[in-house]
């Protein structure tokens, strides 16, 4: 899978973007939608400054890594929405932590509001050696959690080919099942 455009943005709001380098709240330089020099070039340092166009190539390269991840990470199927709140936390704490996370565990498990309960956990960051919630970070988990449990379609890549008559077959089993049904409440009219 990959991440919509609605996802895209949603990473772009809670990173913001930024065209000159700056330190995040733990002191890691960051620029553009929230790259830093762990997720590859370029090196993010005092003073670097990018143009928007070069902070989007930057944030799809980025988001390519966390699409990975997920990917190889996840055996249940996922709706568009659980996929791209996925990637925004993989984005944010790293494939490393997402990979190893009891989230990804209970997810794959199938137990998919024990795992969106898991998204709450991650609003913490360790500084002076303590962990310390952060109050946008904490926002940040509750949306991710919103947009996993909201009740998109599954996306299915493959072809719906036309049966006989012309109609199109629909890849949803449940989709066609109710279509059965109410063609039968339609006939008795």
């Amino acid at each position: 899978m990959k991440t919509s455009a609605a996802g895209r943005k949603a990473i772009t709001e809670r990173e913001g973007l930024r065209l000159k380098a700056y330190q995040d709240s733990v002191g890691i330089w960051t620029i553009g939608v929230g790259h830093t020099a762990a997720a590859g070039p370029p090196t993010v340092a005092r003073g670097l400054t990018i143009t928007a166009a070069l902070a989007d190539q930057i944030l799809t390269r980025d988001l390519s890594i966390f699409e990975k991840a997920v990917n190889s990470s996840v055996t249940v199927p996922l709706n568009q929405n659980e996929f791209d709140a996925l990637v925004s936390l993989a984005f944010n704490i790293g494939a490393g932590a997402f990979q190893k996370s009891t989230l990804l565990k209970e997810l794959n498990k199938g137990n998919r509001y024990g795992a969106a309960n898991e998204f709450l956990k991650w609003d913490k960051v360790t500084v002076g050696g303590k962990k310390k919630a952060l109050k946008g970070l904490t926002i940040r988990r509750k949306a991710e959690r919103a947009q996993f449990l909201s009740k998109a379609e599954a996306v299915i890549p493959f072809p719906s080919p036309s049966l006989p008559n012309g109609e199109v077959q629909t890849a949803n089993w449940l989709v066609r099942l109710i279509s059965a049904i109410l063609s039968i409440f339609r006939s008795k009219k």
